[in-house]
């Protein structure tokens, strides 16, 4: 993420990056909830596979070239994973696999959690969000319990409400929350 602001500055490739996350959690969230009748997490394959996978790699290597490494290794490891998941809904997959997939991916969010330290709570709130969902999933995989594969779902949809508002923040220079202009009265996404 940029050291000023969790959500990028206007414009940014981050802020679309944020985007992309936020509206690929958000759908795979809602459908892992069942609050909508005949909605599932598989109805957001195409998109976990497309905005999620295709457009957050691409956002992950502009931002490698920008000298972001951060944000580079943030959106180009988590296409990874929806490219991943969402090429992979419907195939045959035993629930173990499944939960270890998660478990592993799961790694990988907690990872962003720690490397977000400093750039407030939008920030470490989407990956820590996000390394909460894997690992409800994971445990209702292993487990066969719909109700924490619906827990996960729950706090995935929060996280991407999070990654949405962020990105949503900057362009719209609405207030954020960040980690070194948070004491200033009166901070926006774009400081």
């Amino acid at each position: 993420m940029d050291n000023d602001v969790s959500a990028g500055s206007a414009g940014s490739t981050s802020t679309l990056g944020h985007l992309a996350l936020g509206l690929t959690l958000l759908a795979f969230g809602v459908g892992n909830t069942g609050m909508i009748d005949n909605v599932t997490a598989a109805d957001a394959a195409a998109l976990a596979t497309w905005v999620g996978g295709v457009a957050l790699f691409v956002v992950g290597l502009l931002e490698f070239r920008a000298g972001n490494g951060r944000s580079g290794t943030a959106f180009a490891g988590l296409g990874a994973f929806w490219f991943t998941w969402g090429t992979a809904v419907g195939g045959e997959t035993s629930a173990e696999a499944a939960g270890l997939f998660m478990l592993l991916w799961a790694l990988l969010a907690l990872t962003l959690t720690a490397a977000a330290s400093g750039s407030g709570v939008l920030g470490q709130g989407v990956y820590g969000l996000l390394t909460l969902a894997l690992l409800l999933g994971a445990t209702a995989a292993f487990a066969g319990n719909d109700g924490l594969a619906k827990a996960g779902g729950w706090v995935g949809a929060v996280a991407g409400l999070v990654a949405w508002y962020g990105a949503t923040a900057a362009l719209a220079k609405w207030p954020t929350f960040t980690g070194r202009a948070a004491g200033r009265r009166g901070v926006t996404a774009t400081g």
